[in-house]
């Protein structure tokens, strides 16, 4: 059984500067997250994006409505302590990107996939300056090592926590850092990201329907790829 949800302990949700950034405060005193650190942001956009979502709460407060809050969580307990973890594990996902992994057939699904993912992986390969390897089905190619080196390169010019906790969440999300990363460099818009990593499951919902659950979950993740994306733009990544 779910847990009761805590009761609104505030009357405002608002923004003031704090140190070199800005503080999302309630009535005044400036939020912690879970593992009671400051809830710091390093814009204002930032901040005013956690504290909209701590406004919008009714009589209860309700972490499943609110996106940006949870990604920041995890970013200042989370990310901000071990940042070259989560900065291996993107790398990772480049060496099995999903833009990577192509159909032989039908062709409707091939030339789809085309559509939506060579302009992003031509994009990603000019960044790196170095060539995917592209493979057919599902068996794993490896990846050249030039190119991994050169895509950590770029992330590790990432220095925000949170900028590096909403890529790592779209990342996760779309199946592609390609994707993630051209979202957060705003090479495309988070739509296209997520419309792209959907091909293949859109092409199946066309020849088979679409399951009411399956539709469910996948516009709660869209959701969470939409807050990260709106995040990085505010901290102007």
């Amino acid at each position: 059984m779910r847990a009761p949800l805590p009761r609104r302990f505030y009357k405002t949700a608002g923004v003031a500067p704090e140190g070199d950034g800005h503080a999302v405060q309630l009535d005044g005193r400036t939020a912690k997250t879970p593992g009671r650190a400051p809830l710091l942001l390093a814009t204002e956009a930032a901040a005013q994006m956690v504290a909209d979502e701590f406004a919008a709460q009714g009589e209860t407060i309700d972490p499943a409505s609110m996106p940006c809050f949870r990604l920041v969580n995890t970013a200042i307990d989370g990310v901000a302590t071990d940042p070259q973890a989560v900065l291996e594990d993107v790398v990772r996902f480049f060496g099995t990107d999903l833009l990577c992994y192509r159909a032989g057939e039908p062709e409707t699904l091939v030339a789809a996939q085309r559509e939506k993912w060579d302009g992003p992986l031509a994009w990603a390969e000019e960044m790196a300056g170095s060539r995917f390897a592209l493979a057919e089905g599902v068996m794993h190619v490896a990846q050249p090592r030039e190119t991994l080196a050169a895509m950590g390169v770029h992330l590790r010019q990432i220095a925000d926590p949170v900028a590096l906790a909403a890529l790592h969440s779209m990342t996760t999300l779309t199946g592609s850092a390609i994707l993630a990363l051209g979202t957060l460099r705003d090479a495309w818009s988070a739509e296209e990201a997520w419309t792209a990593a959907h091909v293949d499951e859109d092409f199946n919902i066309s020849q088979w329907g679409e399951d009411a659950e399956a539709k469910a979950r996948r516009a709660r993740r869209w959701t969470e790829m939409n807050a990260a994306a709106r995040m990085a733009a505010a901290l102007g990544e």
